[in-house]
């Protein structure tokens, strides 16, 4: 493949504008299409990743593109318990309870969070209380974190692609503003991969949740015999995007964004754009 093929970005033979590919990224909450990913695309992927800014352009990351389904099946298994194990024991909703949404109006309302607007019918009446701190006893009573775990493995053993982001330690100093600059620097190629996959008809998923138990996480990194020197970072889950794939059990939707004068201001804080 040729430099300036690189620099295009192409979905279904048409060159995708930078703006549309800003505004259609998102989240693939669902299965993606039973299709491996091709070479051309994964090469591609780190190429453009490569382009991303880096202090002194230090370059700090190294990625590792997963297609072994043993691996990925592996990997899942870890996925799905720890989404278990963050439920049981209550982590998974002090966390991020503030984020649930349960309706369009109450999106509209906060423009963040999430919509949590497809789950089965008998938990409907429910929904409230089983996505709450408190909620354990009912969520226990219909099994939602098993459920939510089991999703979880199957999204992510389904994939034809794990993106595993790794930084290295001479930069990445959690303490020190090398490190902070490390994470900047994988900030932009983490948007890099979504735009070029959003670009390439793909979606893109963070695993976030062996990342929350460090021996999970941890366990993950030897599998892939990540060196000591480095850190892995981020995992994502990526495959080309199939429209009528059916939504997980329990899926929810952020599409809402808040507007330009409630995130920006001129000159100084509360002063309107």
């Amino acid at each position: 493949m040729g430099e300036k093929t690189y620099l295009r970005c192409v979905k279904g033979g048409v060159i995708m504008e930078l703006f549309e590919a800003i505004v259609n990224r998102k989240t693939a909450n669902s299965a993606f299409a039973d299709k491996k990913v091709s070479q051309e695309h994964i090469d591609l992927l780190v190429k453009l990743a490569s382009h991303s800014p880096s202090h002194f352009n230090s370059q700090p990351w190294r990625f590792i593109a997963v297609t072994d389904e043993e691996i990925i099946g592996k990997i899942a298994k870890i996925a799905g318990d720890s989404m278990v194990q963050l439920m049981d024991d209550g982590r998974f909703w002090k966390q991020y309870r503030k984020y649930f949404r349960f309706s369009e109006k109450e999106m509209e309302k906060t423009k963040d969070g999430i919509h949590i607007d497809h789950l089965p019918a008998v938990l409907k009446p429910f929904v409230r209380t089983i996505f709450s701190e408190k909620g354990g006893k009912v969520m226990a009573k219909f099994k939602v974190p098993r459920i939510l775990g089991n999703d979880e493995e199957k999204l992510v053993a389904s994939s034809p692609l794990l993106f595993i982001i790794s930084l290295t330690k001479d930069e990445y100093k959690k303490d020190e503003l090398s490190g902070f600059y490390s994470v900047i620097s994988m900030g932009a190629v983490i948007q890099t991969l979504w735009l070029a996959a959003t670009a390439l008809g793909m979606g893109m998923q963070f695993i976030s949740t062996p990342g929350e138990i460090p021996e999970n996480w941890k366990a993950i990194s030897n599998m892939l015999s990540v060196p000591d020197d480095f850190e892995m970072c981020a995992i994502f889950r990526m495959g080309y995007v199939d429209p009528s794939i059916k939504r997980p059990t329990i899926d929810w939707k952020s599409s809402q964004r808040k507007g330009i004068k409630e995130l920006a201001y001129r000159d100084k804080w509360g002063t309107e754009l």
